[in-house]
């Protein structure tokens, strides 16, 4: 599902952030046509929308499988690659168990994605963990308004070893909706926590390299995704691991 064909990134080192809280990401494998999805999805938007655990500062990724697809209601935000990046996980965490909804904090834990007790103690032990710092910024491109400039900035990281590491861009839609008409889930309106729209790896960390490379691509935003409602988030994880070490987020408005 990658929709952009570039993206302007520079990487160079990073200032102390304003913000002194950890960045968490908080992944949630969910389904339109799961009708056990929605009490999760309300727990993911209330994490961040009221970020309750100290210290840490939880970014959420709604990702829609697809694998539900099949029993009677096609879920429109489903994709493939949100079923093999469970999969992942799967395989990371040695279980064989495919489920949803399912949470996924820093790509350290999987949980059942309604458990606020084990989401809760999850980003909190995210939180203290070593990460590398990045910084975001965008802005629009002056020749088209479709596209965004995006700079990344990857500082040192705290306490932790150099690996090689992937960056990955998620584009982000919050205030999304759907009436859904049959399934498990017919004849309700389910509201959903900040949709993942687009995914994929802009970039490699190369521990033996330098942090002053420059690598040049373009983000292009469908007429058809709301602006205002709009959020990059970058990341930086292990490949082998699957760990997040460092994230960041900026508006795309």
């Amino acid at each position: 599902m990658k929709r952009w064909a570039a993206a302007t990134m520079l990487i160079w080192g990073l200032a102390t952030a304003q913000d002194r809280r950890a960045p968490v990401i908080v992944e949630l494998f969910t389904s339109e046509g799961c009708s056990s999805c929605p009490p999760a999805e309300a727990l993911l938007a209330r994490l961040e929308r009221t970020q309750p655990v100290s210290g840490a500062r939880v970014i959420a990724l709604e990702e829609h499988v697809d694998y539900w697809n099949q029993l009677g209601w096609r879920d429109p935000f489903s994709s493939g690659q949100y079923r093999a990046r469970q999969n992942d996980y799967a395989l990371a965490f040695r279980v064989t168990d495919i489920y949803t909804p399912q949470m996924v904090v820093n790509g350290r834990a999987g949980f059942v994605g309604d458990d606020s007790a084990a989401a809760y103690q999850q980003i909190g032990d995210a939180a203290q963990a070593p990460m590398t710092l990045l910084e975001l910024k965008t802005t629009r491109n002056p020749q088209d308004s479709a596209l965004v400039d995006l700079a990344v900035r990857i500082g040192s990281r705290r306490s932790v070893k150099p690996r090689p590491a992937n960056l990955y861009l998620a584009v982000t839609e919050g205030e999304l909706s759907t009436s859904v008409t049959r399934g498990e889930n017919a004849g309700r309106l389910l509201r959903h926590a900040p949709v993942v729209r687009s995914f994929g790896v802009i970039g490699k960390i190369d521990p033996q390299g330098t942090q002053d490379g420059q690598m040049v691509s373009t983000l292009r935003l469908p007429s058809e995704w709301r602006r205002e409602n709009l959020r990059a988030v970058v990341f930086v994880q292990e490949p082998d691991t699957l760990r997040i070490t460092g994230a960041a987020t900026a508006d795309l408005r």
